[in-house]
């Protein structure tokens, strides 16, 4: 397991829909991941409403800021399909068997397999598409942006990975 399972755990703790299971464990998730301590703070201070309304601004369908990793890159449907098919295979060869509501490139999904793995091929794979999302956020001016910066941080400089559209 990475040095950095606790920090992968929390980000995907981080970028989840901030519901009420989200806000108590805010105190444990600022104290585990220093890292994110800026994020947790942002969190617990922001009125519960107000944060879930970001969230959905941030991460909602219409916005340019999707946490499916599969989406960065182009070839239509089939190549999606294919991707997901991907990730499903990945997770199963480490005995884990994807049952979540998201699909299997839902960023926090990815943290979470390779918090518990590992396994960093789906992050380095995907890094041109984390960075892409990270510059996204920080123009955007979100707070989310420094969890992004945070994982980032754990990974080698992208090269060869997927093509961002």
């Amino acid at each position: 397991m990475p040095s950095d399972a606790v920090l992968y755990q929390a980000a995907a703790l981080c970028l989840t829909y901030p519901d009420d299971d989200f806000r108590a464990r805010l105190p444990l998730l600022r104290e585990a991941a220093p890292q994110l301590r800026e994020f947790a703070d942002h969190a617990a201070l922001t009125p519960p409403r107000e944060l879930a309304a970001h969230y959905a601004e941030v991460f909602g369908p219409e916005n340019r800021h999707s946490l499916y990793l599969s989406r960065w890159h182009g070839g239509g449907t089939r190549a999606h399909g294919m991707s997901l098919v991907g990730f499903k295979e990945l997770y199963r060869a480490h005995g884990l068997e994807f049952t979540g509501e998201e699909l299997p490139d839902f960023l926090p999904a990815v943290l979470e397999f390779t918090s518990r793995t590992g396994n960093l091929d789906l992050l380095t794979e995907y890094r041109t598409a984390l960075d892409r999302l990270r510059a996204r956020l920080a123009d955007f001016g979100t707070p989310y942006a420094s969890v992004l910066d945070a994982v980032c941080a754990t990974l080698p400089t992208a090269s060869g990975g997927r093509t961002v559209s």
